[in-house]
């Protein structure tokens, strides 16, 4: 079933950005420039940088104090330092077929900032077909339990018993499009009777 729902998920280039501004703020106590953010990311202009910062700030995981120079500020939950916490590592969720999704004990530590009021679990991912968002083959999602979703959000969704991950949207004779995000790949259209929306992917984390 599809419904209304808002989405949080970082590209990962939004995360790198937020990343880069936790980094300097831990280190010299200041938040960098936007000049600092564009020479970091090799962007042309500062633009680009503001374009990034803004999309986090609307997301929640920036402020920007109006008329300064260094005015981004990190929220509470997102300051370096911040506690951290755990969430249930339920499995491997496919960004290609539909694949599986085996429960098991493990657990990982997440940041605080991407902990909310039912900060859901973890899968990590399994495939290409989302490459186009920044995922990749063994990242893991973080994914707030839902039954709903609105077009176009990223999911995790049960489909003939199977899991697997995609953008979704409404399709014309009561069918849904699960869309992957790899030119490459054809998108899967099946009955929305046939699929169940488990969750919906609000950040993404990557182990080097």
């Amino acid at each position: 079933m599809v419904g209304s729902r808002t989405m949080t998920y970082l590209t990962e280039k939004q995360r790198d950005v937020l990343d880069f501004i936790r980094r300097r703020i831990a280190s010299s106590g200041v938040a960098p420039t936007l000049q600092e953010i564009a020479d970091a990311f090799g962007f042309s202009s500062t633009a680009s940088a503001q374009k990034h910062c803004g999309l986090l700030e609307r997301k929640g995981y920036l402020r920007r104090e109006k008329h300064q120079k260094r005015g981004l500020v990190l929220p509470a939950a997102g300051r370096p330092g911040a506690a951290a916490g755990s969430l249930p590592l339920l499995g491997v969720v496919a960004a290609g077929s539909p694949i599986e999704s085996i429960p098991d004990e493990e657990s990982i530590t997440v940041p605080a900032d991407m902990l909310g009021e039912d900060p859901g679990y973890a899968l990590r991912v399994r495939g290409d077909s989302m490459v186009e968002e920044g995922i990749q083959d063994g990242d893991i999602v973080i994914v707030r339990r839902a039954g709903t979703a609105a077009d176009a959000d990223m999911v995790v969704a049960l489909v003939g018993g199977e899991v697997t991950l995609k953008r979704v949207y409404r399709e014309g004779g009561g069918r849904l499009r699960l869309q992957p995000s790899n030119a490459a790949l054809p998108p899967l259209v099946v009955p929305a009777d046939q699929v169940q929306v488990q969750g919906i992917v609000v950040g993404l984390l990557r182990r080097y």
